[in-house]
């Protein structure tokens, strides 16, 4: 309700609510010969193995041919926007040190302490209360356990791996080319669900819900699809305006709502104590705003850089202006 509160008060009457992908971002160039990039949202590779980018490309390639969406779009590459599912193909080590150790060192302290208290208490000692403190902490380290895990499964090769695209971001031919910011999500949702269903193998589906933020039965029951979403094991969902991208206003481009289980991924497996929660909720928000928000304007100039064929240090000022926003440290947390 907050989310679309404040886009109520930018200006936006339409929204759409998208069922968030928990990976790995990923910006595809997909070329209509043999080539193309696969890389992370700060620029390099996706994957260590040049062989397995390639392999990625390639059945993105085919989806593209396949939907005649180079001939549509009258263009020999096309940049999509996309999350690589699941997070452990890009995250592994990072699943390993910072959550998976983490729950095993729950698993290990906590089942030996509550045994501890229930020999003291089989001899008479008062221990109820921290016995059951330290049961509750025990069910919120396998909560967490459990929240990571949804997002981690076995992969070989391009077995286990999907592609799920939500943006069109640019496409053209030869040294020119186009930026698609001013199209609606209609039209951006439209072509990837054609790419989905083009090589449902590879290349996921993104659930959605569009909302007009007049109309209250339609906001209850995109909150009736997100509580839905998340009650299932989903992340949760981002909210975006419907509309393209204003050449004279910007707004927000996405507010992220995640379900109550998949915060214990970010803040820890007892953040939902109340003196925990009392505490995140006094964050201030407002500098990591602000940052979203210029980023999201350098990457737009970026982009028409790209789509204008100017040359290459045009945008890489751009490209460099975000990465310094990035240089100070804001908690990651936000």
């Amino acid at each position: 309700m907050e989310a679309f509160e404040d886009y109520r008060r930018a200006g936006v009457d339409r929204v759409v609510c998208e069922a968030k992908h928990m990976g790995s971002r990923a910006v595809a160039l997909v070329r209509r010969e043999a080539g193309g990039v696969l890389y992370t949202r700060t620029g390099r590779p996706f994957f260590p193995d040049p062989t397995l980018n390639v392999a990625v490309l390639d059945r993105l390639r085919a989806a593209v041919t396949s939907c005649h969406l180079f001939d549509e779009l009258d263009a020999d590459w096309i940049l999509l926007d996309a999350e690589l599912l699941p997070w452990s193909a890009k995250a592994q080590e990072l699943v390993k040190d910072q959550y998976a150790s983490v729950a095993a060192a729950a698993r290990a302290a906590l089942p030996a302490t509550l045994a501890v208290l229930a020999a003291a208490e089989a001899r008479g000692l008062s221990v109820g209360d921290l016995a059951d403190r330290t049961a509750a902490r025990l069910a919120r380290a396998e909560a967490f356990a459990t929240a990571y895990g949804r997002y981690c499964w076995p992969t070989e090769g391009l077995a286990g791996i999907q592609v799920a695209p939500f943006a069109v971001l640019a496409s053209g031919s030869g040294q020119g080319g186009r930026h698609h910011r001013s199209k609606d999500r209609g039209w951006h949702l439209g072509l990837v669900d054609r790419l989905a269903a083009a090589d449902p193998g590879i290349i996921g589906h993104t659930e959605r819900r569009v909302v007009d933020l007049a109309d209250d039965a339609q906001v209850e029951q995109a909150s009736a699809w997100w509580l839905d979403l998340t009650a299932a094991g989903g992340e949760g969902m981002v909210v975006k305006p419907y509309g393209g991208v204003s050449e004279d206003r910007l707004v927000q481009p996405g507010i992220k709502c995640r379900g109550r289980e998949y915060l214990r991924i970010i803040y820890g497996p007892d953040y939902t104590e109340p003196a925990n929660l009392d505490r995140l909720r006094q964050r201030g928000l407002h500098r990591k705003r602000a940052l979203a928000l210029r980023e999201h304007a350098l990457g737009l100039a970026a982009l028409d850089r790209v789509a204008a064929a100017e040359p290459l240090w045009r945008v890489h000022e751009a490209v460099f202006a975000i990465l310094a926003c990035e240089s100070e440290p804001v908690d990651p947390r936000l």
